[in-house]
């Protein structure tokens, strides 16, 4: 296990070199997005781009420009879209549960923040922007500055690590065992 600082965008250099159950902390921009943002892009395109992007599935609190809390939210409602989301340059999903980690291979990582942070996480985060906002505020696509975001655990890599299988087969032997 290693320690990465990464800065947003993140490079294919930058993914490359993680593996699963590495810590990851971010600073830079932090895109976030949950079911509503996901099926517009389908629907629409990004409003944005996200080449090099990390993308949050986070419905944030904001009141008058400050975040409040931004805890993950479940990535596993979002799985649907993980491929055409990575197809359009995210490099980085951020989010708690997992999702399938096959549409990852050879291009992105899966990063696992800690459910119940959500007010350490807003301390970590700035508001830039928004967008998407007629989704209401849980479901816009809110832009943050990220400071040192983090600890995330490299849940799936680029190159097939993923932890999340990995206990579930461990699970599965100790039954059959």
């Amino acid at each position: 296990m290693t320690e990465y600082h990464l800065k947003t965008p993140l490079s294919g250099a930058d993914v490359e070199r993680l593996a699963a159950g590495d810590v990851v902390f971010l600073t830079g921009r932090i895109y976030t997005a949950r079911d509503k943002a996901h099926a517009r892009m389908r629907q629409s395109g990004s409003p944005i781009s996200l080449q090099g992007a990390a993308l949050y599935h986070c419905g944030p609190i904001i009141k008058e420009g400050r975040v409040l809390s931004a805890g993950p939210t479940t990535s596993g409602r979002m799985a649907r879209y993980t491929d055409e989301i990575l197809s359009s340059g995210v490099r980085a999903i951020i989010g708690k549960g997992g999702v399938p980690g096959e549409p990852f291979r050879g291009r992105a990582v899966y990063l696992a923040f800690p459910g119940g942070c959500g007010a350490a996480a807003a301390q970590q985060l700035k508001v830039c922007g928004v967008h998407l906002q007629e989704l209401g505020m849980a479901e816009s696509m809110w832009d943050f500055e990220a400071k040192d975001f983090g600890p995330m655990i490299v849940a799936v890599d680029k190159h097939g690590g993923d932890l999340y299988r990995d206990v579930r087969a461990s699970a599965q032997k100790t039954l059959t065992d």
